[in-house]
């Protein structure tokens, strides 16, 4: 009488394929993560960005976009008070850069301080960098 089972040879077959596969496709993924986290993160900067400039217009006041790239943090601040503080190193693992710590908008939504500003996204191999007009607009 025969049973029908897989031999120890077999299975040691499949499990070298198997392995040398994943040896194959991991560093794939990480790179997938690695772009999905710095699209994340700059939607994200986007996002405050816009939010910031809607702001200042609604409210009529001045909005202050705040970056502090060594914490990897944006913040909004109007009148001392903060309004939005985003920890994208911590949420989305990403290294942040740009060449000036600040920008304000009116109360008509220009921005002040903006000239040349330029933001990096980072996290492995995978670089993004927002660019913002005098006029305030973020372009990627």
């Amino acid at each position: 009488m025969r049973r029908a089972a897989y031999s120890l040879l077999e299975l040691t077959v499949v499990l070298a394929i198997v392995g040398l596969l994943l040896a194959l496709v991991a560093p794939r993924f990480a790179a997938f993560r690695d772009g999905a986290s710095v699209r994340s993160a700059v939607t994200d900067v986007t996002g405050a960005f816009s939010l910031a400039r809607e702001t200042a217009i609604m409210r009529r006041t001045l909005v202050t976009v705040a970056l502090d790239t060594a914490a990897g943090t944006v913040e909004l601040r109007t009148n001392g008070a903060a309004l939005l503080r985003r920890s994208l190193r911590a949420t989305y693992g990403i290294v942040l850069g740009a060449n000036r710590d600040s920008t304000v908008y009116d109360p008509r939504g220009l921005g002040y301080g903006v000239s040349n500003l330029t933001i990096t996204v980072r996290r492995g191999a995978i670089v993004d960098t927002l660019t913002m007009s005098r006029l305030g607009r973020l372009r990627w």
